[in-house]
């Protein structure tokens, strides 16, 4: 071979890695250029991270310093995964592994499980629901599929944090959890569901990670041949990493650096099922040389969107570690986003679906239209104003409404009740009698996630209840299940294009050209239940930034001081709107602001009930042998005394009324309310 035509695949290689770099623009061409661990790339919101983390592996690929079937790249979803190995491609990089945690796991346990385990892979525990329900009878707990759930949730958020049975209560209450039922319970379910799963020789996904890492860290042989076929590492969403997962990715490193992580520590927003960002805002402590990159251009939104986004995190409590990320617009102005005040859910719904429908007739796809809301429950407003306007819509992240279990015993229940006869004008007590009988009651939502979603879809049809008797205070029973078929109909129209409508979890990744974030009132965003601990109220900011990132090119954001038509408007806009909305004052850091007592002016019988609560604050402060402000402050009281609430559920979304102080003071602060 002569000297220029072995010289040829290098010249190639060459070429192939300057072109690789040439896609990218400065900021990514570092991170790509930086092939050797450690490396932290923070990568804001609309920055191109996957375009970066794929450019980098091929620049390594092509210079050679890259074996392509020694890379690993972990991500936490399967579609995500795909993307990579679809990217990849293109850039001509074949043999990268670019798997979730758990596809990885699981192969290298399929292979090594003999040498392991004694024997073959064993089976997987695919839903746990069987298992739990086993050991909750065994501890003599009632449950239905509703708690069965939520156990099952508790269970896996103790195993990817890497909790004990024993260990549960404690750090169940340090984090803050709301278990379905005392934590010492829940800890003796988990303590059998895992002696279940054992006599059954089964695994669950959770244990793959924790077996993966047990045979990595016990077994020489298999770490020597894990950790020479794996040299270099990729983990994506870094922010997102649990503590299982963390150590898994530690056993897989074995005390090697050469590792690439990818976050946005603004999008943290995933606490609820034990990710742990500290491993992401701690990477440049745990690896002191590490090369830190930040991506800042952001080429999904416009500057008007990027400026809002911006504005929205700036405000938030500054955290320890790596240093923050503001995004710089990319794209052509645009019209600056809006702000909506609405008198109640159901007009707010509506001028949002009309908003819709106006922007698809001038010619905007339905696909490429979103409304986005903090709960699943608040889908029904919304599917119904949809449906009304004649608006194609798609339920994104979980199941449409009237498809909901809940939803469809309860409308079973209610057209049982319906053909035995009912009164006019007695509608909205006898759907609570019936919803009543299989679980809902008028009190703030019960704790553990399932039973949460399964009230607010009950409460979802006592509020329509209540919505359609302000419209005919005649309607009967009969006429309230013949509605709720006529709107079920409307709503299970096939649909193959149609306006997104998603949580803000659900909409993590995604991007539309129109965005709406609505129902944006103090208890829904931030969530009532986060009130009560900063850290949870910041990551709800962080969780509405999420929201507002996700559009391209018109933003609206709206809220409603109402929740049914002829309700009294009182319920206050989202804090985390002061300072972005026309005609609010930007709220100081804390940090460098003191917070003022409120100046409190009520007149008339606002004021007369805001001197008898603080009477009765004075006494249940000074049984608990606290200061006065512990109980409530000065601004929650003024609330109480303003909205006057009726019941503990219209207690429980006003601001400053976490879960503890509801079940401490709610009773007696109702009973003072009502004189």
């Amino acid at each position: 071979m002569s000297q220029s035509a072995a010289a040829r695949p290098v010249r190639e290689a060459g070429s192939r890695a300057e072109a690789v770099l040439a896609a990218l623009d400065d900021e990514q061409r570092a991170a790509a250029q930086a092939v050797i661990g450690p490396v932290c790339i923070l990568a804001g919101a609309g920055t191109g991270k996957t375009r970066t983390i794929t450019h980098r592996i091929a620049y390594g690929v092509h210079t050679g310093v890259y074996v392509p079937e020694q890379v690993l790249a972990v991500t936490f979803t399967a579609r995500a995964a795909g993307e990579l190995r679809g990217r990849l491609a293109a850039l001509d990089v074949g043999g990268v592994q670019a798997r979730t945690f758990h596809a990885a796991a699981m192969r290298q346990l399929r292979y090594f499980a003999p040498r392991v385990l004694g024997g073959p892979m064993p089976a997987l525990v695919e839903n746990k629901l069987r298992l739990v329900a086993t050991a909750a009878s065994r501890s003599r707990l009632s449950t239905d599929r509703t708690s069965l759930r939520d156990l099952a949730s508790e269970i896996e958020w103790a195993k990817t944090t890497l909790a004990t049975p024993d260990d549960y209560p404690a750090r169940a209450q340090a984090a803050g959890r709301e278990p379905p039922f005392e934590a010492a319970a829940v800890a003796a379910v988990y303590a059998g569901y895992e002696s279940a799963k054992q006599r059954d020789g089964a695994l669950d996904f959770e244990d793959l990670l924790l077996v993966t890492a047990y045979a990595l860290e016990g077994h020489p042989d298999v770490a020597r041949q894990v950790r020479g076929q794996y040299r270099h590492f990729v983990v994506d969403e870094y922010q997102d990493v649990n503590p299982l997962q963390q150590r898994l990715l530690d056993a897989w490193l074995g005390g090697r650096a050469d590792v690439c992580v990818v976050g946005d520590p603004n999008q943290t927003i995933y606490s609820f099922t034990g990710a742990d960002p500290d491993y992401l805002l701690g990477f440049a402590d745990r690896y002191p040389d590490a090369a830190v990159v930040k991506l800042e251009r952001d080429y999904r939104s416009t500057p008007q969107v990027v400026g809002l986004a911006n504005r929205l995190i700036g405000q938030a409590a500054r955290r320890k570690g790596l240093p923050g990320l503001r995004l710089l617009g990319q794209r052509p102005d645009a019209g600056e986003p809006t702000f909506t005040e609405h008198p109640d859910e159901p007009a707010e719904a509506a001028a949002v679906a009309a908003r819709c429908k106006a922007l698809i007739e001038a010619g905007m796809p339905a696909a490429e239209i979103a409304v986005l809301f903090r709960i699943n429950a608040q889908s029904q407003v919304y599917e119904a104003a949809l449906a009304d306007a004649g608006v194609p819509y798609v339920l994104k992240g979980g199941e449409r409404f009237f498809e909901r279990p809940e939803v469809r015993e309860a409308v079973l229940l209610l057209r049982g009740a319906a053909a035995g006869g009912s009164e006019p004008g007695a509608l909205v007590p006898a759907v609570r009698d019936v919803l009543a009988s299989v679980g809902w009651a008028e009190h703030r939502p019960p704790a553990g996630g399932a039973a949460r979603d399964r009230w607010q879809s009950l409460a979802a049809l006592v509020d329509l209840a209540v919505d359609l008797v302000a419209e005919n205070p005649s309607l009967d029973l009969a006429g309230f299940v013949g509605h709720l078929a006529e709107r079920a109909d409307a709503q299970h129209a096939p649909t193959v294009q149609g306006v997104t409508l998603a949580s803000m979890h659900a909409a993590k990744g995604l991007e539309w050209d129109v965005v709406f974030v609505v129902g944006l009132v103090d208890g829904v965003v931030p969530i009532v239940q986060s009130l009560s601990r900063p850290d949870a109220v910041e990551e709800e900011r962080r969780l509405l930034y999420v929201a507002v990132t996700r559009a391209r090119e018109q933003l609206s954001l709206s809220w409603s001081l109402g929740r049914n038509p002829g309700a009294k408007r009182a319920r206050p806009r989202s804090r985390f709107l002061t300072g972005l909305a026309p005609g609010s004052s930007p709220t100081a850091p804390a940090a460098r602001r003191p917070a003022k007592r409120p100046k409190v002016v009520l007149e008339g019988e606002a004021g007369e009930l805001f001197e008898r609560l603080r009477a009765w604050r004075s006494q249940a402060a000074q049984s608990a042998s606290v200061p006065a402000y512990v109980v409530f402050t000065d601004a929650t009281l003024q609330a109480i005394a303003e909205t006057r609430p009726a019941s503990l559920r219209e207690l429980s979304g006003l601001p400053g009324i976490g879960a503890r102080k509801l079940e401490l003071y709610g009773e007696d602060v109702l009973a003072t309310v009502s004189g």
